[in-house]
């Protein structure tokens, strides 16, 4: 029976860092994740999100946004758990006795709150149960910093969005904004660095997935939104201009459809189906465009290229915002189309003022 013990004490305690390694410390692959961590995750989101349908909408949001911190304590809280039961293991199987009684010892060993006597072998497991808890320790604080540094920069550029493109943000804010010839230049700036945002929300999003549950402080804005709003306007102007005329708007769109590629496979979700782009939308929207373009294409061309852009996205961004309870933004919103669509001299107007929620 002890020789069983010491068995499972050993395979415990290796899951545990094994999974504490792959979790913490690992940059991960897309298709490598802790089993354990992950199923955790899931096993809770789903009821929480239920629960969160049944409140109002600032309600829900404020429940939903619990649940990354949340779980992020649960997974501490399991590798804690896991790794005292693996020496509690260990130690019973080398002195025997009651198993309760290892337990506690082992609890008071992984927390430097428990003084060791016995034997040889006692003090050797106590020597390695405490430098384990140590070395966890000194991770996760590294760890939290780093996650909520990720956290503050992808809130940051969030926020900036909402001044250019409304709240929640609309690919068509952005594009009527840009009509003028010379704001077209710039609209090209702007997509060079919101391709950096892009890369850099895959990278940390793949190391540390638990941040996808991180809700924004605004009601009505979420990382998900940004990154498909962004990636709606890429592909809108690779759609309008002439091929290769937009070189920054093509790099932009294929960073943006990797990474809502990857982050679909990372979380597991299935695709999903949505309409946001009528075709009386993106006759207002070519329209407004047209002539501040450099070289469009026809109207038809743009409409069949433009759909074949949104097919290799949308259904992986729908599926995110169905899995995550997150909104994606309209290309226009109904109350604002009257006003992006006056020309000449097309303005965003009330697109900034409601970034409260």
């Amino acid at each position: 029976m002890r020789i069983v013990a010491a068995v499972l004490g050993v395979i415990v305690i290796a899951l545990m860092l094994a999974e504490f390694f792959v979790t913490f410390m690992l940059p991960r692959r897309v298709r490598r994740d802790p089993r354990i961590a992950r199923g955790l995750i899931r096993l809770f989101w789903r009821p929480w999100r239920v629960i969160a349908r049944q409140l109002s909408a600032s309600s829900a949001d404020t429940f939903l946004g619990l649940f990354g911190p949340l779980a992020l304590l649960s997974e501490l809280l399991t590798w804690t758990v896991g790794l005292i039961l693996g020496f509690a293991l260990l130690e019973y199987a080398a002195v025997g006795g009651g198993f309760g009684h290892g337990l506690l010892f082992s609890s008071g060993l992984f927390l430097n709150a428990e003084a060791v006597s016995g034997s040889t072998a006692v003090h050797l497991i106590a020597l390695v149960e405490a430098a384990v808890a140590i070395g966890v320790l000194f991770i996760v604080i590294g760890y939290l910093p780093a996650v909520y540094g990720s956290f503050s920069r992808r809130e940051t550029a969030v926020s900036q969005l909402a001044t250019r493109a409304g709240s929640p943000p609309a690919a068509g804010a952005i594009l009527c904004r840009a009509a003028q010839r010379e704001r077209w230049r710039e609209l090209e700036r702007d997509l060079q660095g919101w391709e950096e945002w892009a890369a850099e929300l895959m990278e940390t999003h793949l190391s540390y997935p638990i941040l996808g549950y991180y809700r924004s402080q605004h009601v009505n804005q979420n990382w998900l939104a940004a990154l498909t709003a962004m990636v709606d306007v890429a592909a809108f102007v690779t759609a309008v201009e002439a091929e290769g005329e937009s070189e920054p708007a093509e790099l932009t769109f294929s960073i943006g459809r990797h990474a809502l590629a990857d982050l679909a496979l990372q979380y597991r979700v299935r695709y999903g189906h949505a309409e946001r782009l009528s075709d009386a939308d993106f006759d207002r929207l070519y329209d407004a465009v047209e002539e501040a373009a450099s070289r469009p294409v026809g109207r038809e061309e743009a409409r069949r290229r433009l759909n074949e852009l949104r097919g290799a996205y949308e259904p992986k961004a729908q599926g995110l915002a169905e899995w995550l309870a997150l909104e994606l933004p309209p290309w226009l919103r109904a109350e604002d189309k009257d006003e992006l669509m006056r020309l000449p001299g097309v303005r965003v107007g009330g697109y900034g003022r409601d970034l409260v929620g």
